[in-house]
């Protein structure tokens, strides 16, 4: 496929690339000349419409854009099509993903330069957006659809009560969603940070960019067990951004964080996968029992009814957990609630669960909330954003994708975890993975494996327990904040 994507190209080795296996495909190539690419490829018709999103961002990043960026953002080399849906190849770019943990010990100057590479997305113009016809969002429309996914998941009826009226709360609290919107990469954690010395020189994953809430991609540095390391990050994010302060992005980036997983069930739900929704129920449930037992970092700024008033932002250090990279996609549209109504239209996510209703619901749980009507689906027909004349991509032919998901590959993809691991056991497999990667691909190409090896973007939870064995944790079990001392809320 590379051959034929850049005519020209002759390879010498390959390399597995990590990704999401359940949505892409995607390896090195190593040529004659030691020049590496990434070959990534799309694994069902959702995924192909997010990378032709991609390519049209890539497309509106400017010379003038690209050389005002304080990092490097990828270039489509070519593309080829398999069937109807299209593979890319991209110059390949320099640096390493590194794990959160490592981060955590980097030094001050690289800590600094996250900060500013986050904040660099988020001034970046408005225009490129426009350019690639993407969605944007006032900050009204944010907070709506934030209710409508909240519909969404209390349809399932899987979402325990607690966490149904915690997010609830903080969503009606509309001071809390005062905000300006900002560029937002949408998919914005440390697998697509690529890192060489003190610098990010490479942001990768663009799919997923629009106009909305900045604190959306602040959502990751809520998972560090170090608080000292997330308050750096974001004194640098705040000292390096051109706007003015936001005083609530802390709340909205915790809530972002622990609504991941109902994201997560919502898109299970949708796709009818049962070992998605089995995950995302035991990690609904692990999280709520723990808020139960701990208490949570407060994210609405009015205390529920028995609670005692949140303390103020500046001096919270229990952390709720979340999911690195979840990112929901806008699947339709439908009405606004006549009491909210301000004339635009309300968005919903992928998972446009309209209709379900749990008549049956036993006594004693809380009533989902009801989701708001949609309109159709949308078909899965794949936008041609670009023009194939423009790659010179030789005639399309029919066949399966040369490259599919095997178990390892599965594996790796689900590295990430909803619940950070903790211990050298995540490290450690890590490793192994990015030297069986190297092996695989020879001496020339395992350079290439060691910097993007460890860049696993995954949406899916590592090793967890079935929906059967997920009953809610006793305080003398295993929980978030017994493996994060930061998520503990004071005096606990």
């Amino acid at each position: 496929m590379a051959t034929r994507a850049v005519p020209g190209l002759s390879p010498t080795g390959v390399a597995d690339a990590a990704d999401d296996a359940r949505d892409f495909m995607s390896a090195v190539v190593v040529d004659g000349s030691g020049n590496r690419w990434r070959v990534r490829g799309p694994q069902h018709s959702q995924a192909a419409m997010r990378l032709e999103t991609e390519v049209q961002v890539l497309r509106g990043f400017s010379t003038a854009i690209r050389a005002e960026l304080p990092f490097r953002v990828p270039s489509v080399a070519g593309a080829t099509r398999v069937d109807d849906m299209r593979v890319f190849v991209y110059n390949h770019l320099p640096g390493e993903a590194l794990e959160l943990a490592e981060l955590i010990k980097a030094s001050p100057a690289l800590i600094d330069d996250l900060g500013r590479t986050v904040a660099a997305v988020h001034d970046l113009s408005e225009a490129v957006v426009d350019h690639a016809e993407l969605p944007r969002y006032s900050a009204e429309r944010v907070r709506q659809r934030r209710l409508n996914e909240l519909d969404a998941a209390a349809g399932t009826g899987k979402v325990p009560p607690l966490l149904l009226r915690r997010w609830e709360h903080a969503m009606e609290d509309k001071t809390l969603w005062d905000f300006t919107p900002a560029v937002v990469h949408g998919d914005m954690h440390e697998d697509n940070l690529l890192v060489e010395g003190e610098r990010v020189v490479a942001v990768t994953g663009w799919t997923d960019l629009h106009v909305g809430d900045p604190a959306d991609d602040l959502a990751w540095l809520i998972a560090s067990p170090d608080q000292r390391f997330s308050d750096a990050v974001l004194a640098a994010y705040r000292g390096h951004r051109s706007a003015g302060g936001d005083e609530h992005i802390l709340r909205r980036a915790a809530l972002s964080a622990e609504f991941a997983l109902a994201q997560w069930l919502i898109r299970g739900t949708t796709g009818e996968n049962q070992q998605m929704i089995d995950e995302a129920t035991a990690l609904l449930r692990q999280l709520a029992s723990d808020i139960e037992t701990y208490g949570g970092r407060p994210i609405a700024l009015t205390p529920q009814p028995g609670e005692d008033a949140p303390q103020p932002a500046d001096h919270q250090d229990s952390k709720p957990v979340m999911r690195a990279g979840a990112a929901a996609t806008i699947a339709g549209a439908g009405a606004w609630d006549p009491e909210d109504d301000d004339g635009e239209p309300a968005f919903i996510t992928d998972a446009d669960v309209a209709g379900a209703e749990n008549e049956d619901e036993p006594t004693g749980v809380v009533t989902p909330l009801q989701p708001h009507p949609a309109q159709d689906a949308p078909t899965d027909v794949i936008p041609a954003y670009v023009d194939d004349a423009e790659f010179d991509v030789p005639a399309p032919r029919t066949g399966s994708l040369p490259i599919q998901p095997d178990r390892d590959s599965e594996r790796r993809a689900k590295q990430k975890n909803f619940f950070p691991a903790s211990g050298a056991s995540a490290s450690s497999a890590r490793s192994a993975n990015s030297s069986a990667s190297a092996a695989s691909a020879g001496s020339s190409s395992a350079a290439s494996a060691g910097s993007v090896g460890s860049a696993s973007s995954s949406t899916s939870a590592q090793s967890a327990p079935s929906a059967d064995e997920a009953a809610p944790a006793s305080p003398a079990a295993s929980s978030v904040y017994d493996r994060h001392p930061g998520l503990r809320p004071p005096g606990s």
